[in-house]
């Protein structure tokens, strides 16, 4: 009993569009943590200056 060519092809295509599925989403993934990565360094770095802002004004007004 053989299967017709095209039904390959149909096969292939499903193994295909699921590799590239998993690919596509490890890819989406490891993009969404480096931008997290970087706007977490944003985050502290925002929090730092504040800090060093309210030190700066605690020190100019108890001189």
């Amino acid at each position: 009993m053989s299967l017709p060519i095209w039904l390959y092809f149909v096969i292939a295509g499903i193994f295909v569009s699921a590799f590239m599925a998993i690919k596509s989403a490890r890819e989406d993934h490891q993009f969404e943590k480096e931008w997290i990565e970087k706007e977490g360094e944003v985050y502290i770095e925002r929090m730092e200056e504040e800090k060093e802002r309210r030190r700066n004004m605690r020190q100019a007004g108890h001189s």
